[in-house]
């Protein structure tokens, strides 16, 4: 049985999840115990208590040395997780002491991607001693993400979430979409479309339930169009633009700012057909009663700033 939660943060220490983490790099107690700088009775020990407190073994003896089992791959995952958190304090800290810029975690969608970055970009000059993790994917997920206490904000949308009251919403901009295509795509050079001309040809897709799906099927269904069949499905921006770039049949939609940027860099074209912008705007989200870092409200003031210039 899974001890209890107040079971494990009573007995659980950082020692064993160091120990646990080395051993996984290095595949021997010995090797293990030399690297935290502990004896290999005290990693023997170590080990012990923490396979005690699961009340499972965590590691199978092969011939190349010690090897983790399913639990075992488990635990040292969130330990990696643990251990670089507490990592990001000390950062954080020592940061604060020296008067320097603490650190930010920051998810984001892609069609806010060229916003933060611009608004990044002039933090970064007013706090050049900031660290910064930016973390791009689904709202969903960064979301998950804020609740877990991975992020400090996401620039993202609430109504995914499961409870949308548990964030705090400073609205910041709708998000005109647009298709793009190959440079070698057979409508590359066309100077006007319908939505109709497109219906042969396949899409790279957002996945399910997400925005931007379903701002191309709302479009395809008010044309009395068919959703496209057999997609390419992906919530990465990069595989996006790679998929559509390297096969000419491919089209995608995606946020006009993104696809502006392709069409700057030589990388995709925008085909001139109308699509409208999504329903919900996006916004910079935190969680209800956080207190946000100086950088975090630095970051949404400079986010606020680049919509009014």
């Amino acid at each position: 049985m899974v001890p209890s939660l107040g079971s494990i943060a009573s007995r659980l220490r950082l020692k064993q999840l160091r120990l646990l983490i080395a051993l996984d790099d290095r595949g021997s107690l010995h090797k293990a115990a030399e690297h935290i700088s502990i004896s290999q009775s005290g990693a023997t020990k170590a080990l012990h208590e923490v396979e005690s407190l699961l009340g499972m073994p965590l590691f199978e003896r092969q011939p190349k040395g010690l090897v983790a089992n399913e639990m075992g791959r488990c635990m040292i995952r969130y330990a990696r997780l643990i251990y670089s958190d507490v990592e990001h304090l000390r950062e954080e800290m020592l940061s604060i002491m020296q008067g320097q810029g603490g650190r930010l975690s920051v998810g984001v969608i892609m069609g806010a991607v060229p916003l933060l970055t611009r608004a990044l970009s002039e933090l970064r000059l007013k706090q050049p001693e900031l660290s910064v993790e930016l973390v791009e994917n689904t709202s969903a997920t960064l979301l998950g993400l804020l609740d877990q206490g991975r992020l400090d904000l996401a620039i993202c949308r609430t109504s995914v979430g499961q409870r949308s009251d548990a964030y705090d919403c400073i609205e910041l901009s709708e998000e005109p979409l647009a298709v793009v295509a190959s440079k070698d795509h057979p409508l590359a050079r066309a100077e006007s479309l319908q939505l109709s001309q497109l219906s042969d040809y396949r899409w790279v897709v957002y996945p399910k339930d997400m925005p931007m799906r379903q701002a191309l099927e709302r479009e395809l269904n008010e044309a009395g169009l068919e959703i496209p069949r057999y997609p390419l499905e992906t919530s990465s921006t990069f595989a996006t633009i790679l998929l559509v770039q390297q096969d000419p049949t491919l089209l995608a939609v995606i946020p006009v700012e993104v696809a502006q940027f392709c069409e700057q860099h030589d990388l995709l074209v925008k085909l001139p057909v109308s699509m409208r912008a999504l329903i919900e705007p996006y916004g910079v989200i935190s969680r209800v009663g956080a207190d946000l870092s100086p950088a975090a409200t630095l970051l949404i003031n400079e986010l606020k700033q680049d919509l009014t210039t």
